[in-house]
């Protein structure tokens, strides 16, 4: 007996086929970390093995514009010719977004994989395995699993664009799986059912890999070393990336065809990594420091205007299995501060942020891995409602 297929997973892939046969623009903006990255790599290279072509790939600075469809992509896209908008680890909590979108012309589909907070944006077609109605038993997919299965989708018949035949060849599929895998592991999602046939599948694939990008890696950092267990050190590097101007150097390190050019974009982000991570530990130091003051608190709650957004998920992440409490580090700007949180399994912080929304921008992600944006001057209340909605737990 087949299993459920991901809700509209089939009407994401005929609206994308459909796209390409009648010559529509096609616009894809993902996230800028390793999900959302490897999710618009396969995306695009599934489109284009169908006949079609994707326009123009974006991705946002979470760092000074904010994480999701923004300001400052809406701005931008108002200005850019109107076709299909395909949103990749991200979306889902973008209900205004969408709605703009919408009027100035764009049809959206939005494929993610974070929890439901207000409702479902308004789109032509979402993919999502936590919204109501989804019985494919996929909720435990990273966004990178849910987008392979819909490459799957879009090559499973002949392309009408086209006229050749469809299917996903070995070796297109052994790629992707690479992609699948590496994201798979870096968003800590669980490493079950198929998200443990994409990671094992996908590391068994990666030695004799034909991606240019990932074989500089695996170059650079010892192919051994990399395949017994540092595929870390390469995760790592693919997240140093920031994206600026909506360009992402990890999207042109694994889309590069040249070997030479290839080999210096992985070093350029291994270096990046490497700076990374003294800074990630300079920044731990300094927020155990300052928790060794308030061992009676049950959340550790930290910001600082010197932090940067993009080191404070790797900060949480540490801190919170040291101490075992939900963690929410932040960049505290002039007037906002972003944040990102990591908390214990059973504590759920979306669940806790929500309790707490009316002080918040925006929040979302997963239970165990969200981040969030405040009016600084909200900052000590939205602590307070987070203190008192885990002191309810006990």
């Amino acid at each position: 007996m087949n299993k459920p297929k991901i809700k509209n997973l089939t009407e994401a892939a005929d609206r994308i086929r459909l796209a390409v046969k009648n010559n529509e623009k096609i616009i894809i903006y993902g996230d800028s970390d390793c999900d959302g990255i490897t999710s618009t790599v396969i995306l695009e290279e599934a489109i284009k093995t169908l006949g079609g072509k994707v326009d123009m790939v974006l991705f946002p600075n979470r760092e000074d514009d904010g994480y999701g469809v923004n300001a400052r992509a809406l701005e931008f896209l108002k200005n850019v010719p109107k076709g299909l908008f395909i949103t990749l680890d991200l979306g889902i909590s973008n209900q205004a977004a969408v709605k703009v979108l919408n009027g100035y012309g764009f049809s959206v589909i939005i494929v993610d994989h974070h929890q439901i907070l207000d409702g479902i944006p308004a789109a032509e077609v979402v993919i999502d395995p936590q919204q109501e109605g989804d019985e494919s038993d996929s909720k435990h997919l990273a966004n990178v699993g849910i987008t392979f299965k819909l490459a799957e989708e879009l090559l499973l018949r002949p392309s009408e664009a086209s006229g050749e035949g469809g299917g996903m060849s070995h070796n297109l599929r052994n790629s992707f799986l690479e992609l699948t895998a590496l994201a798979t592991i870096s968003d800590m999602v669980p490493q079950i059912e198929d998200n443990k046939m994409f990671i094992e599948e996908g590391l068994r694939s990666l030695k004799n890999t034909f991606r240019p990008g990932l074989r500089a890696f695996l170059d650079i950092l010892g192919e051994g070393e990399v395949l017994s267990g540092g595929f870390y050190k390469l995760i790592s590097a693919l997240n140093a990336a920031e994206s600026i101007d909506f360009k992402n150097e990890s999207y042109d390190l694994l889309t590069c065809s040249s070997r030479g050019k290839s080999m210096e974009l992985a070093q350029d982000l291994i270096s990046k990594t490497n700076y990374k991570q003294l800074k990630i530990q300079e920044i731990t130091k300094e927020v155990e420091r300052r928790i060794a003051q308030k061992k009676d608190e049950i959340i550790i709650f930290e910001g600082d205007p010197a932090w940067k957004l993009l080191l404070a998920g790797p900060v949480a992440s540490i801190v919170y299995m040291q101490y075992n409490k939900p963690t929410f580090i932040f960049k505290k700007g002039d007037a906002e501060s972003s944040g990102s949180v990591r908390s214990p399994k059973g504590m759920d912080s979306v669940k806790a942020m929500k309790s707490c929304k009316d002080f918040l921008i925006t929040y979302g992600g997963h239970p165990q891995a969200s981040g969030f944006r405040v009016k600084n001057e909200n900052l000590e209340r939205f602590k307070e409602g987070l203190i008192k909605h885990f002191k309810n737990l006990k």
